[in-house]
């Protein structure tokens, strides 16, 4: 199979059945083998029932649909798993991303050799100052501290390579640094193409202020993980020694100040209590590094979520 669409979803009934349209018309017109994955994040609207009836009519369109919300990274992981293309193509519900950007995009995966291409919505139709503005600063800090320097990291009309999707676990908010994710998993060749952005033709965003705290706190988590996730005692032990071994130095300069310089009120100077507790935290975190390394290599399934339909 030539290409895995795969579109998370919430209360997006009205817009369903002309983005299905414009998805099947382009995968006729250039004669790609395909399915649609249309992953219903808990809606409580008509949207599964609109699922159905498409399904009825071209059974290349699939859905799974969860109990209830979990959101948008829940829905791309679990279309992960599942999709079979060659190529996978994530994008969004609300027709604001244009599916006549697929060929280009497939192109760049399969004869350009990207692992990833990200969509760069470079001229943009949301409200400039509380979407626009919070992006343009999230996207300059993430390339900055990732060092994968992309316009528009939270971009939903993204192409991998299966391999990618494969290789990847997304969950919290974590959908908006994918291109980091596979960074770091090995996935290096991450390019950028300028898509068409839309004005949301039905409904209202479903992303609250919620995401400029989540956001940069998935960033800080992605980071972490990514260097001293599989081995975190290259962490915690190293800053456990490095606080033990303050604590002793102060501990060894006490004593030979007693001993040697006749100093003989050694628990009434500061310094002797910042060296006892230099000590104890160094231990604590030395501690914490060993447990978390046993934690690390028995970690249970982090992604379960309640399915309650499928249709395939």
């Amino acid at each position: 199979m030539d290409i895995s669409v795969i579109v998370p979803l919430l209360n997006e009934e009205e817009s369903l059945p002309e983005l299905c349209q414009w998805i099947e018309r382009v995968m006729r017109e250039n004669d790609y083998t395909y399915e649609i994955l249309l992953i219903d994040d808990g809606s409580y609207d008509n949207s599964w029932n609109v699922i159905q009836q498409l399904h009825t009519n071209n059974s290349l369109i699939k859905g799974i649909k969860f109990r209830r919300n979990y959101g948008k990274s829940a829905a791309l992981n679990t279309g992960f798993k599942t999709a079979a293309g060659d190529v996978v193509i994530t994008m969004d519900a609300d027709l604001q991303d244009s599916p006549d950007e697929i060929p280009g995009l497939y192109f760049m995966i399969r004869q350009q050799g990207f692992d990833l291409v990200s969509g760069w919505k470079k001229v943009r139709h949301d409200p400039s100052i509380t979407k626009n503005l919070p992006s343009k600063l999230y996207n300059s800090m993430t390339s900055r501290m990732s060092g994968v320097k992309l316009h528009d990291h939270n971009c939903g009309l993204k192409a991998y390579k299966k391999d990618v999707v494969k290789s990847i676990e997304v969950y919290g908010e974590m959908h908006r640094y994918i291109p980091v994710i596979a960074k770091w998993n090995g996935f290096k060749k991450i390019g950028e193409k300028v898509v068409e952005h839309r004005k949301r033709k039905f409904g209202v965003t479903k992303f609250g202020a919620n995401r400029f705290i989540n956001g940069p706190l998935d960033l800080i988590s992605i980071m972490f993980v990514s260097k001293f996730g599989k081995k975190p005692m290259h962490l915690f032990g190293m800053l456990g020694m490095f606080l033990f071994l303050i604590g002793f130095v102060i501990a060894g300069f006490l004593a030979y100040a007693k001993f040697f310089l006749a100093e003989y009120r050694m628990t009434d100077r500061p310094l002797f209590y910042f060296g006892l507790l230099a000590m104890v935290l160094g231990t604590q975190l030395f501690m914490t590094g060993f447990l978390a390394e046993m934690v690390a290599r028995n970690s249970p399934e982090r992604n379960h979520y309640l399915i309650e339909k499928e249709l395939f």
